[in-house]
């Protein structure tokens, strides 16, 4: 499985989200240290950046679903990172 760097992580977020930060208003991460440039993202897109206590998924409803949707289609043994955009989009 190929580890994210915490910088590529950033630059894929940013890339993302550029082009609609104007309705970004918040970030909310999982403790990962793929996310400790959360600083730098904040500058670049104008917004706050929070971390979810840890184990308390409950307050990630919306990752926790995502999580949940992608898992209908790719199962929990299949890492995402091998995921292509054919598969995601049907494209």
């Amino acid at each position: 499985m190929l580890a994210f760097h915490r910088t590529n992580t950033n630059d894929a977020i940013t890339k993302l989200l550029t082009p609609i930060k104007h309705w970004v208003k918040t970030l909310t991460f999982d403790n990962g240290r793929e996310f400790s440039w959360d600083e730098k993202l904040a500058k670049d897109l104008e917004c706050s950046t929070y971390f979810a206590k840890p184990y308390h998924s409950w307050k990630r409803g919306l990752n926790e679903n995502h999580n949940g949707l992608l898992r209908q289609f790719f199962p929990k043994h299949k890492a995402l990172d091998d995921v292509s955009e054919k598969e995601v989009f049907g494209v």
